[in-house]
């Protein structure tokens, strides 16, 4: 994650590598940082319930060092049912049949267990050649498959094992063989590494106004839909940032569709597939009046809110209405520098949204911030956020920590939540612009907060045209463009290298 804003905040340490990193000749050098947060989900107080100073020592453990024993006590007990092979028990090349396999990479025996191999089988009787979907489940393997196997060549793979195995899953024959190249066995190691290690690819850049004003896209509707470099291009910016803008957008209030569908399929919500931004009597959304509407995102109130926004402005005769734009991770960063306790807060507080009409009920509950969920990272300054909650317009009556049983967490969340947005709302945090007609913006709506001052509408016309996209349509189109482009793709942070036919 780079971070160049101007509170002088420290720059971001790269991470120790773990291993040998692969990295294919071709691909390009990425880089990558290892994300670790103090702070960890709390375990329930009843799990500390059998403790007794008298048993147990003067000191009532920690719920994180309740949850670590808890940790061991399993990683034990799984060892205790299926323990390490010992090394008489791995097969070698040319070898017997064994659970487990040693195949050597780039000078180093690196042990495969046989079932994964298994279960990874890509040959036209355990994967559809057309679907490339697997026709049979894991839970088929025999516990007591053995594998061996030999090195060839493979037209398509290159360098390969070939495995022949006892007891295979039954319906097939003895003459059933899997192949893997060398290369998909190096990548199926570094990736495990990684995921052991908790490293994390995140090329997310954080922004302040100044930033932003610098580094911001702009793109021509033409280009973007007629060039998929352009599409990369604006995909992956919008993953850096969050944030993007569209000009020469044709007066259509199909335009918006054909930009959405650009990436894949639009979210249709009860707005519709697309939904106008204008001003009506008695509207049912904040949006559809002519007052000031804060920092926020929309629809925190449904199960999945989309990932991304698009608002083409049609019409633009009025005074006022300039929109602004806040990076949300960028303000995380400066909170959790400022205010440890204020950062855990926002982390654990249940804050409830609604959208509660006669024809229409969606409620859910959910944290300001939300952390990817591995258990343990680097260092504090490194934040592996994975998105931000933040829609005070909508939001419903708290429902949790508000006061009963002698509580005090709801005005920890008052103090924190005002810090938060005072951070969001700095000037120096600000992205402030006016959609000219035939221009559309394209934002990240689980980071980037979008406003709109105050209009006239007396004055003259403002009419945006909005629809939605999903994170899984953008990630999707994202890879596929990734592994095009550049011969790889991420996916929750681990990158993974196209493989010669894989």
């Amino acid at each position: 994650m780079s971070l160049n804003v101007t509170t002088k905040l420290p720059a971001l340490r790269t991470a120790r590598r773990i291993a040998p990193r692969y990295q294919p000749a071709a691909s390009v050098q990425k880089r990558h940082f290892s994300f670790r947060s103090f702070w960890t989900k709390s375990a329930s107080s009843a799990e500390q319930a059998e403790w007794s100073p008298a048993i147990d020592g003067p000191h009532r453990p920690s719920k994180l060092q309740v949850r670590e024993q808890q940790e061991r006590e399993l990683a034990e007990k799984a060892a205790q049912e299926f323990p390490a092979p010992e090394e008489s028990e791995i097969g070698q090349v040319d070898g017997a049949p064994a659970k487990h396999v040693a195949v050597e990479i780039d000078g180093n025996a690196r042990v495969f267990d046989t079932a994964f191999l298994r279960d990874s089988c890509s040959c036209i009787l355990c994967r559809d050649p057309h679907s490339k979907q697997k026709v049979f489940q894991t839970s088929d393997i025999p516990v007591d498959l053995e594998g061996s196997y030999k090195l060839v060549e493979d037209e398509e793979k290159g360098s390969a094992v070939e495995l022949q195995w006892n007891n295979d899953i039954k319906g097939y024959g003895p003459d059933h063989r899997t192949r893997h190249s060398i290369e998909w066995l190096r990548r199926a190691i570094h990736q495990e590494v990684e995921l052991r290690g908790g490293v994390r690819h995140d090329d997310r850049v954080l922004w302040d106004k100044e930033r932003i004003t610098r580094d911001n896209k702009w793109l021509d509707y033409n280009d973007y839909m007629g060039q998929d470099e352009v599409l990369y291009d604006a995909l992956t910016h919008l993953h850096k940032y969050g944030l993007l803008f569209i000009k020469n957008v044709p007066e259509s209030e199909e335009s918006v569709v054909k930009l959405s569908e650009r990436i894949g399929n639009l979210k249709d919500t009860f707005y519709g597939r697309t939904w106008d931004v204008r001003s009506k009597a008695k509207a049912e959304n904040i949006a559809y009046t002519p007052q000031f509407l804060g920092l926020h995102m929309d629809l925190l109130y449904t199960s999945n809110p989309p990932h991304l926004q698009l608002l083409h402005s049609l019409r633009a005769r009025t005074p006022g209405g300039e929109s602004f734009f806040s990076d949300a991770f960028n303000a995380v960063n400066q909170l959790q520098r400022f205010s440890a306790f204020h950062f855990r807060t926002l982390c654990t507080f249940p804050v409830t949204y609604h959208y509660h009409h006669p024809t229409h009920h969606y409620h859910f509950t959910r944290p300001v911030i939300e952390l990817f969920p591995y258990p343990k990272y680097s260092e504090p300054t490194n934040l592996a956020i994975r998105r931000v909650n933040w829609s005070p317009p909508f939001q419903a009556p708290f429902e949790a920590r508000i006061g009963s049983n002698s509580q005090t967490s709801f005005r920890s969340f008052v103090a924190a939540s005002h810090s938060y947005e005072k951070l969001l709302s700095a000037e120096e945090n600000l992205y402030e612009y006016r959609l000219n007609e035939g221009e559309c913006v394209i934002f990240d709506n689980r980071r980037v907060l979008h406003a709109r001052r105050a209009f006239d509408a007396t004055k003259g016309e403002r009419w945006l045209k909005g629809a939605y996209v999903d994170d899984d349509v953008f990630f999707s189109k994202l890879r596929v463009l990734q592994e095009k482009y550049e011969g790889n793709w991420n996916a929750e942070g681990t990158v993974r290298y196209a493989v010669k036919g894989e």
